[in-house]
């Protein structure tokens, strides 16, 4: 156990009480329930800064960090789906990817392969992270602001676009890297 790990185990107690505040009616809830998943975000930053920075990467940390990712945003998505912020069909989409690929990850580490986070499943997570703030804020935000609504579901469109993307180069990348692994192994069975 370190502060990083801490961080991530802070981040998966912070789910619940994103949840309890969203699904709330006052816009004081809302916004403490924005407040909460800003913070919750924050973390997924600092804990992997400081856990490479001071030299504190675990296994245990590898394999907690993006579960809690995960958690943070599919629990506030399915309760803005809950109170109607948002339809179901993108946050199966944006669940559903994030379990296909863990679960890619999963195969191609029984196989020796590490599929670590790509530049793009990072840019993916932190748009998902700004979508799923702004869908928050809506539901707190005064009617008077008729853009804001706009600004979230476009948010929520490029989170959506990043999410297929990023999902299509893990599973190209893990075809390429068992590929090779495939034709390594045929060549050493046939000299």
């Amino acid at each position: 156990m370190n502060l990083p790990i801490a961080l991530t185990l802070v981040r998966i107690v912070l789910v619940p009480l994103v949840i309890v505040f969203l699904i709330s009616s006052s816009r004081v809830s809302v916004l403490i329930a924005a407040v909460i998943f800003i913070a919750a975000s924050l973390t997924d930053w600092l804990d992997g800064t400081m856990a490479r920075r001071w030299n504190q990467v675990t296994r245990l940390g590898t394999l907690l960090d993006p579960v809690a990712d995960k958690l943070l945003v599919a629990a506030a998505l399915v309760a803005l789906v809950q109170v109607d912020v948002v339809a179901a069909w993108p946050v199966v989409v944006i669940v559903g990817r994030e379990l296909a690929v863990t679960g890619l990850r999963g195969v191609a580490l029984s196989m020796g392969l590490v599929m670590g986070a790509s530049r793009l499943g990072k840019t993916k997570t932190v748009t998902q992270y700004v979508a799923v703030t702004l869908l928050i804020l809506q539901r707190g935000v005064a009617e008077e602001f008729a853009y804001f609504p706009l600004l979230a579901l476009l948010a929520l469109w490029i989170a959506l676009a990043l999410t297929v993307l990023s999902a299509a180069d893990y599973f190209y990348r893990f075809f390429l890297s068992a590929g090779a692994k495939v034709l390594v192994k045929d060549r050493e069975r046939w000299p």
